[in-house]
This record gives structure tokens, C-alpha cells and sequence, in this order.
């Protein structure tokens, strides 16, 4: 597992889910498609593209106490604010 820490406690992340938020960490304000975070962080084994999904939703559980959350650009991906 990875640990994060997030408004003074630290978090247990899966291997997944930490890929996942240090890219939108690193390409945070800009908006990465579906297809980029998927190829990125599961390249062609990902399955069911409701795996982003879930790893998404996950994530915004983790952060719903920080000040960044994870937004949804409709029909474009998803922006770390």
C-alpha cells in the first residue's frame, strides 16, 4: 500500500489509486481526459472503463475533508481544484 497524507492524517491508498492521484496531483488545474488517466495510470489493462470510475469516486471519499477535490468536466475527464 501507499500512504498519503491528507488534512493531518494519513491515508492507505491502493497501488491504483495513488498512481491515479499523483497524476492529477502533478497535472493539477488542467483537465486530463478519461482516455489519458486510463492509458496512464492501467495503460491496455484496464477492463471496464467504469474502473476510473470507482477509482475516482474512492479518491473523492479520501478528499472530501481537503481543501482539493477531484471535479468532473462533462464529456472531457476529470480536474484536481
Amino acid at each position: 500500500t501507499h500512504c498519503v497524507i491528507i488534512s493531518g492524517e494519513e491515508k492507505k491508498l491502493t497501488l491504483k489509486q495513488y498512481e491515479l492521484l499523483k497524476l492529477l496531483v502533478q497535472n493539477s488545474q488542467n483537465v486530463l481526459s478519461r482516455n489519458t488517466l486510463l492509458d496512464s495510470v492501467w495503460g491496455d489493462n484496464y477492463g471496464e472503463t467504469r474502473t476510473l470510475d470507482i477509482h475516482i469516486a474512492d479518491l473523492r471519499k479520501l478528499l472530501a475533508e481537503s481543501t482539493a477535490q477531484i471535479e468532473t468536466v462533462r464529456g472531457v475527464g476529470y480536474v484536481l481544484k
